[in-house]
């Protein structure tokens, strides 16, 4: 009887390890899968401590990672622990079991607090207890070209750690890193990549006369930069016979390095159409720009408003042309608003079905003194949860109540508004154009509110 006990005992001891480590096994299989698609630090932390939960039942599951000649704690804000908003950074010293972990490059097992205060002082042991643990382990991060950081672990209760679980931390440890290695390289590529793009949207011009202001956010999603632009020039310098702006808001299809490449190439052309084609007006200009793409850049797809604005006696003419693009917003100085929705076909190709270039029509305005024009691309309405129509009814509603603000700070705001402060999901460009309404008796301004007809 004693001997079937045993080996009862005994069989459900070498089962309980083969479940063990066959779930372990499990363990590291989704690491591997889990960890291959990450983009971000913080998303990498969440995915790490899902999969530790799963298995070893740890309490907490920190991620502190070598930067700028220190070892930085990578904040979840899903997590309420005092310690992710008052340690959040760790200088490079001996006094917290992370930096021997990562200077040592080995596991270090904190067994209790004692053993904690003894090793590394009070700072620790504070970081340790606001925590609510009994025993962590600290588990460095290797990368190609050296260590990354520091894997931390935490249990609520006594647990020590046994060969299995050693060497699971360690393979999960060599997946993290490397998982951190590809999106700090992500990252990177993608901090470039913006700000060419930044530099291809130059400075608006002094404009006499007019109010600019111009936003380019990009998507937030870390692989996509796009086509998106906008610009504003002087066809002539301000004061000779002819002068005008041009202004422009176009979007060159697709999310990455070529559309914004694409960009700039189209938008420097658009300007080299216009400076050949004086007085012709923007119709004009866009078919030539379509012309000269057909022979060097026949990838190139996409949508713009262009226009030009002269100046006149009594406010501002505005000619414009519309190749397919979300259509404007107008603010009269009475603050009626309304949409701007002239438009023809894309551009590239914007062929009839004969093969001929399909025509580029024009549409004229007189801006009179208060009125506010708003371009922008369809990043700002192309928003998660509303449809476009009322996302658009949306967006004419905040620029309409907020058209006698400062531009700067309207374009902000409205966009904070309709796509978030973060998080949209495309590229965002806006640009503004004020009238300014100069202070002028009554008589002189009903006289211009009398001129403000569209010019026909």
């Amino acid at each position: 009887m004693g001997r079937d006990r045993e080996e009862e005992a005994r069989l459900r001891g070498v089962s309980a390890r083969a479940e063990a480590a066959l779930s372990r096994a499990e363990l590291l299989l989704r690491a591997a899968d889990d960890l291959a698609d990450t983009t971000s630090v913080v998303d990498i932390r969440r995915r790490v401590r899902d999969l530790m939960v799963s298995d070893l039942k740890p309490a907490y599951v920190g991620l502190v990672l070598a930067e700028a000649g220190g070892l930085r704690r990578i904040v979840d804000d899903e997590i309420p622990h005092t310690v992710e908003t008052f340690a959040r950074q760790h200088d490079v010293g001996p006094g917290w079991p992370t930096f021997e972990a990562f200077r040592r490059q080995r596991l270090i097992e904190i067994t209790g607090g004692d053993v904690l205060r003894e090793g590394y002082g009070d700072a620790a042991l504070t970081a340790f207890r606001a925590l609510g643990l009994a025993s962590a382990v600290c588990v460095p991060l290797p990368g190609v070209s050296g260590p990354v950081g520091v894997l931390v672990l935490g249990w609520d209760q006594p647990h020590p750690i046994d060969l299995q679980e050693r060497a699971v931390l360690v393979a999960v440890a060599g997946y993290t890193g490397r998982a951190v290695e590809r999106a700090r390289l992500l990252a990177e590529r993608v901090t470039v990549a913006h700000q060419l793009q930044r530099a291809m949207l130059t400075d608006l011009p002094e404009a006499p006369g007019l109010e600019l202001a111009a936003l380019y956010r990009p998507a937030a999603t870390a692989d996509l930069v796009g086509g998106d632009w906008y610009d504003a020039y002087h066809l002539q310098p301000p004061g000779r016979p002819g002068w005008a702006l041009a202004v422009t808001v176009g979007d060159i299809t697709g999310h990455d390095m070529e559309a914004a490449t694409l960009m700039g190439q189209l938008r420097s052309m658009l300007r080299q159409a216009d400076a050949d084609h004086p007085g012709r007006g923007p119709a004009v200009s866009v078919t030539a720009l379509e012309h000269a793409a057909r022979l060097v850049l026949p990838q190139a797809t996409g949508s713009l408003v262009h226009g030009h604005l002269t100046p006149g006696p009594h406010g501002w003419d505005l000619t414009w042309t519309n190749a397919g693009h979300p259509p404007p917003i107008l603010v009269r100085p009475d603050g009626a608003a309304e949409q701007l929705t002239a438009h023809d076909m894309m551009f590239f190709p914007a062929l009839l079905p004969d093969g001929r270039p399909a025509p580029r029509t024009e549409s004229r305005l007189r801006l009179t003194p208060g009125t506010l024009l708003v371009m922008f691309t369809d990043g700002l309405i192309e928003i998660p949860g509303p449809d476009m129509d009322s996302a658009t009814d949306r967006l004419v509603e905040a620029v309409t109540r907020r058209a006698g603000l400062p531009l700067p700070r309207l374009v902000e705001e409205v966009t904070d508004e309709i796509a978030g402060r973060e998080g949209n999901v495309d590229d965002i460009v806006v640009l503004a154009v004020r009238v300014p309404s100069p202070s002028l008796d009554p008589a002189v301004e009903s006289a211009l509110d009398q001129d403000g007809d569209p010019v026909e």
